[in-house]
């Protein structure tokens, strides 16, 4: 029933403002983001050992590909992000962890990126999907840059019902508070149903990608290659 459909609201792209990006970045939201990144991370790795190179696109503060680099000593990983803040903030968690000559961050558009064909072996991308003016495009140069034996793996957020919004939003959203709970009701709100999602991918080159759901608060896609099989 369509009055039962909660309109979307985009979000914007890049999170530059200094007080965003403090509590993104706060001590508080990344005890609970780490354990929501760790899904993610072993959601990647269970395609089985990463080597090669991976591109991590909208990666933040880079908690996403420094976790993997630590379990994947044979992958090299370059993170992209729109936001030099947040790529500060990423190179400084490298240089912390002793993975700075494993893991490189730098800004970079994920519509418009500078990489050859079919240079990565693993291109992944966790919660910027909402964020996306042009999420097909996104899609397509996901597909552009990664090998065709390669992976490709994306998560987001997921958009509830009108009627399911609110307590949706207060549960998962009760680990945060101040700014970053208003950042996550903002986001969920930004965030694309699984029909939606499906549409996207197939008007872009990852018409072939698997759809999946992640518990009551995300899904995304991934295309898995003949080595990860």
């Amino acid at each position: 029933m369509k009055w039962l459909a909660l309109p979307r609201i985009p979000e914007p792209e890049v999170m530059g403002d200094a007080d965003e990006v403090e509590a993104y970045t706060s001590a508080a939201t990344q005890a609970y983001l780490d354990a929501v990144d760790d899904t993610f991370v072993e959601q990647a790795l269970c395609f089985g050992p990463l080597k090669g190179w991976l591109l991590d696109l909208g990666t933040g503060p880079g908690c996403i590909p420094l976790k993997i680099a630590r379990r994947s000593p044979e992958l090299r990983v370059v993170g992209v992000d729109r936001s030099l803040p947040m790529v500060r903030a990423a190179r400084r968690a490298a240089a912390r962890e002793k993975l700075d000559g494993q893991a490189f961050f730098m800004l970079a558009d994920a519509a418009r990126l500078s990489f050859r064909d079919a240079f990565f072996h693993v291109v992944i991308c966790n919660s910027l999907l909402h964020h996306l003016p042009q999420p097909v495009a996104v899609f397509n140069e996901m597909a552009r840059v990664a090998k065709p034996e390669g992976l490709v793996l994306l998560r987001d957020l997921r958009r509830p019902s009108r009627l399911a919004f609110p307590f949706h939003v207060r549960w998962h959203g009760r680990h945060y508070s101040g700014t970053m709970r208003r950042l996550y009701r903002d986001s969920v709100r930004a965030a694309y149903t699984a029909t939606e999602l499906a549409q996207l991918l197939q008007g872009s080159a990852l018409a072939d990608a698997q759809t999946f759901r992640h518990r009551r608060t995300h899904l995304g896609f991934y295309r898995a290659g003949r080595e990860q099989v």
